[in-house]
Formats: C-alpha cells, structure tokens, sequence
C-alpha cells in the first residue's frame, strides 16, 4: 500500500522497525519540551500530512513502552484518521501517572497502524436473529 505523505517535521519519516512490526512509530515535532502534569493532556504535533487511500484508515495508538514506563497513553486510542482527512498529524497524549512528563521533540510519541475498513449498508428489520449471547454485557461471562 503505498500512502503520500508532506514532511515538514524536522525528522525523518515514520518506518517500521522490524520486519513483524505492525506500526510505524509517530514522533514528536515541537520547538521546546512540554512538560505533562499528573493527568494533563496535551496535543502534540508530527508535521506529518497524509493522503491515505479510499478504504483505509490510520489508527492511532499508544506506544507500550511510554506507556509502561513513563504512563504516557493516547486518550482517544486507537485515533482514526479517515482517508479524507488532510490535515496534520498530531496526537493527544495524557500523562496517568503521578510525576511529570516531559516530552521532547523527536521523542517517539505513539504508533501508527494502518488499517481496511469496510463501509456499512444499513438494513432496516424489525427483529434480529438470535444468538448464544443473546443481550449479554459487560461481564456478562463472569470473572474466572
């Protein structure tokens, strides 16, 4: 799949670090370091524009190493980012944990999978088929 891209961060553009990886890593393009309180959010710019092709979309997620060690999550996780979409890439990170965060530009920020989606066609009924889980909710299956 090839996707357009505009650069016009200060770093180079996003790859895959192995050949497994599904994500190619999002990073930081600002002019200072921003520093993140205790449950701050803040939005963070890429510099990067994209053109992603009909019947795609990008999601945004969090990286789990920033998360895991700093607690730097991606509040609206996964971000979509429709393929009509051409704006610039920028990403709401958070800070769930207790001490601040700094953030420093080209710090990689979060990750970016792309992804096929299909278009729905509603269908208007009266009833729906039946199934094993029936109404079934949250927790529905219990704990163990």
């Amino acid at each position: 799949m090839k996707v357009k891209v505009i650069n016009r961060s200060n770093h180079s553009l996003p790859e895959y670090k192995t050949q497994g990886a599904a994500g190619v890593d999002l990073c930081a393009n600002i002019e200072q370091p921003i520093t993140l309180s205790s449950l701050e959010r803040v939005l963070i710019p890429t510099g990067l524009f994209l053109e992603i092709p009909n019947g795609y979309e990008a999601q945004v997620r969090p990286r789990s190493g920033l998360a895991f060690k700093k607690g730097i999550g991606v509040v609206n996780s996964p971000g979509t980012i429709d393929s009509d979409y051409r704006g610039e890439i920028k990403v709401i990170l958070v800070n769930l944990s207790n001490e601040p965060v700094e953030i420093n530009d080209g710090e990689r920020i979060a990750q970016m999978v792309f992804a096929k989606h299909e278009t729905a066609s509603w269908v208007e009924v009266e009833e729906l088929d039946e199934s094993s889980r029936g109404a079934g909710g949250f927790g529905h299956t219990g704990n163990k």
